[in-house]
C-alpha cells in the first residue's frame, strides 16, 4: 500500500516524532511505500513552552520525510491536502494529541478524502487534553468528523472518543514498545557515564516536566523520613514545560537536594538508554494520563515501574506483576517505594518479559490497515 503519515517527524524532536518515525519504519519493513509529511511550523514560538522544538541529531537516512505543513496557515492546509491527494495514497495516518491541531489536520483530511480514494486513520494519544480550554470541544468535533477510523491506545481514550462519535470504528491497540533506543548497558557502565555511584538505588522520573505529571508528588514522597536517603537517589531527567521555580522552591523546602540528581534538559535519543540502564525503578506519579511512551521505554529496558491509578496507566502496568499501581498521593507513592527498597527487584523480571511481548509494532500497523492479528 501507499501510506502517508501527516505529523511530527525530524527535524522535530520528542515522543511524537519518535513514534511516527518508528511507525514508518515498521510499514517499510512490511513492504509498504511510506512517506511522512511533517511541519514547517508545528507550534508558534509563543505556544511552545520548551527551549527548542528541534533535534540536534542527524537526519534519519532511511525515511522519506518532507517538511510542508504549517499548523496555523489555512491556505497551507488546502494546498497540502491537494498535494497528498495527488499522491493517491491508500491510507493517510494522523496522530491526534491536542485540539490545537484539529483545524489543520481536520482540513487536510477533508480535502484528501474529497480528491482521492484514501482512508484517513487517526491514532489517538488523547481526545480530551490534560490541560483543557473552553474551545476544545468544537475543535475535537471538527477533527473527529473528518476521520474514517481510529486507533486508541487506551480504554480511557476510546471512552473519550465515544463522547464525540458512537458510529465510527475504533480499535484498541496499546502503545507499542519503544525499541529504538539501543540495547541496555550495565548499571555500572551507565553510572560511569553519568558519574554517579552504582551501588545506590535509583528512581527515574523521565520526560517533559509538566504539572499533570506529578513530580511534586514524587518529591514529597521521596522526602518521607521512612526512606533511607543514604542508599536511594531520585533522578529527574527531562526539560521543564512549566514553572521551574516552584520545583526549585519545593526542593529546598523538602531538603532533598543531596539525594536528587537534576538533569533538567531535553534528553536526546542517544542518551536515553544511559538513564534507563542506571534506573532501578521508573516512576510516573501522574495526576492525569491516557497512556505513556515512558512505560514502553521501560518495557524495552525491562525496568519495573511505579504508576498512579489514572487513565490508561493501570491497563499497561499490572500491579504486582511489573511494578506498582498506587493512588494519586505522596503517602501511597512512599509506601510503594519502601516496599521496593526492601524487596528483590528481580521478582518483576518474569512479569516484565510476559508483558513486553504484547507490544509489537505489527499490531499497530495491522490495526491501521484494518487487519486482524493473533
Amino acid at each position: 500500500m501507499k501510506i502517508v503519515i501527516v505529523g511530527t517527524a525530524y527535524p522535530y524532536r520528542g515522543g511524537l516524532a519518535t513514534f511516527n518515525e518508528r511507525l514508518a519504519r515498521q510499514f517499510s519493513a512490511e513492504g509498504h511505500d511510506v512517506h511522512i509529511e511533517t511541519f514547517t511550523l508545528q507550534y508558534p514560538s509563543f505556544l511552545f513552552p520548551g527551549k527548542t522544538q528541534y533535534s540536534e541529531s542527524p537526519a534519519p537516512a532511511d525515511l522519506h520525510i518532507t517538511r510542508s505543513v504549517n499548523s496555523c496557515n489555512p491556505f497551507n492546509w488546502i494546498s497540502i491536502g491537494r498535494k497528498i491527494a495527488r499522491m493517491q495514497p491508500d491510507i493517510v495516518v494522523m496522530k491526534f494529541w491536542i485540539p490545537y491541531m484539529a483545524p489543520c489536520l481536520g482540513t487536510i483530511a477533508r480535502i484528501v478524502k474529497r480528491h482521492s480514494h484514501a482512508q484517513v486513520v487517526s491514532i489517538l494519544d488523547n481526545v480530551i487534553p490534560h490541560e483543557p480550554h473552553f474551545w476544545d470541544k468544537w475543535m475535537i468535533r471538527y477533527f473527529v468528523s473528518s476521520v474514517d477510523r481510529f486507533v486508541a491506545m487506551s480504554e480511557s481514550v476510546e471512552n473519550d472518543l465515544r463522547l464525540f462519535t458512537s458510529a465510527k470504528p475504533c480499535q484498541l491497540v496499546r502503545h507499542p514498545l519503544y525499541d529504538n533506543f539501543g540495547a541496555p548497558m550495565t548499571k555500572q557502565e551507565a553510572a560511569a557515564r553519568l558519574d554517579v555511584d552504582p551501588s545506590k538505588t535509583y528512581l527515574l522520573f523521565f520526560g517533559l516536566i509538566r504539572d499533570y505529571k506529578g513530580l511534586d508528588l514524587l518529591m514529597r514522597a521521596f522526602a518521607d523520613k521512612r526512606l533511607d536517603k543514604e542508599n536511594i537517589r531520585l533522578v529527574v531527567a527531562g526539560e521543564f514545560y512549566g514553572n521551574e521555580d516552584k520545583y526549585n522552591a519545593l526542593l529546598h523546602e523538602l531538603r532533598i537536594e543531596p539525594y536528587t540528581l537534576w538533569h533538567t534538559r531535553f534528553i536526546p535519543d542517544e542518551q536515553v538508554r544511559t538513564y534507563f540502564s542506571l534506573a532501578d525503578l521508573i516512576v510516573q506519579p501522574y495526576k492525569s494520563a491516557t497512556q505513556s511512551g515512558v512505560t514502553q521505554i521501560a518495557y524495552h529496558f525491562s525496568k519495573p515501574m511505579l504508576v498512579t491509578r489514572v487513565g490508561g496507566l493501570p491497563e499497561i502496568v499490572p500491579d504486582g506483576k511489573v511494578g506498582y499501581v498506587t493512588e494519586v498521593s505522596a503517602q501511597a507513592i512512599t509506601d510503594a517505594l519502601i516496599d521496593f527498597t526492601k524487596s528483590a527487584p528481580e521478582r518483576f523480571d518474569k512479569g516484565l518479559a510476559e508483558e513486553k511481548a504484547k507490544y509489537g509494532w505489527d499490531k499497530m500497523t495491522a490495526a491501521i490497515m484494518n487487519e486482524k492479528t493473533a
